[in-house]
């Protein structure tokens, strides 16, 4: 398992890319990465909601729109949304960023990152603290399995104050050839919100997207 802290302010990118932290791409509208959202394959499902804001504001790429967990009584978090895949999926994205790469990548891409030869992004969430204030999640875990009975925590990411898409790989296992992370293969890939900021109750998550290749 591995912990990332998050600020706001930029994406980091450390020495070692094995413990390569979120990307945060700064405004509304989804950021064009390499790979491709296969959250459309799957069921969604959230532990709770209130009416009208339910799971299907997480795909609905309106930032005007969100999921808002509502606590069916005053229990404690964790509040989550899981997404169920037919077939065991690899939830992973490897592409060679070259310039003569048969892969379409954005120039502003390559120019901000000059030095990694890859990328492994597997979640996006759109989540913005100066419109939702206490309702913004802080710790997300990430657990992923065959079935609901054996999920396992794959990630943990601590956020502040994040007002963007917020971009990190499901795995931070190096791969086996060095080169980038090995995939998580799963049917079922859960993402709990721990802690919201400010001891909030209730959630407010904008945006939702999973990257990975269709095995």
């Amino acid at each position: 398992m591995s912990t990332a802290v998050l600020s706001a302010s930029a994406a980091t990118i450390p020495n070692n890319l094995n413990e390569l932290a979120p990307l945060v791409h700064p405004g509304r509208k989804p950021p064009v990465l390499p790979g491709q959202d296969i959250g459309h394959l799957a069921k969604w499902s959230v532990s709770s909601f209130k009416f009208g804001f339910g799971p299907e504001c997480l795909q609905d790429d309106d930032p005007d729109t969100f999921w808002q967990y509502v606590p069916v009584s005053d229990g404690p978090q964790p509040h989550f949304v899981t997404i169920e895949f037919p077939r065991k999926m690899a939830i992973q994205v490897k592409l060679p960023l070259l310039s003569n790469s048969p892969c379409t990548i954005p120039s502003s891409f390559l120019s901000m990152y000059p030095d990694i030869g890859f990328m492994l992004q597997k979640i996006s969430l759109f989540l913005s603290f100066p419109l939702d204030d206490s309702y913004t999640p802080a710790a997300i875990s990430i657990r992923a399995g065959t079935g609901l009975g054996d999920l396992q925590e794959v990630r943990s990411i601590t956020l502040e104050k994040p007002d963007g898409w917020i971009t990190f790989d499901v795995s931070t296992e190096p791969g086996d050839d060095g080169d980038g992370f090995k995939p998580v293969h799963a049917y079922i890939l859960q993402i709990l919100i721990l802690t919201n900021h400010m001891n909030g109750k209730d959630t407010h998550v904008r945006g939702m997207r999973i990257l990975g290749p269709v095995e």
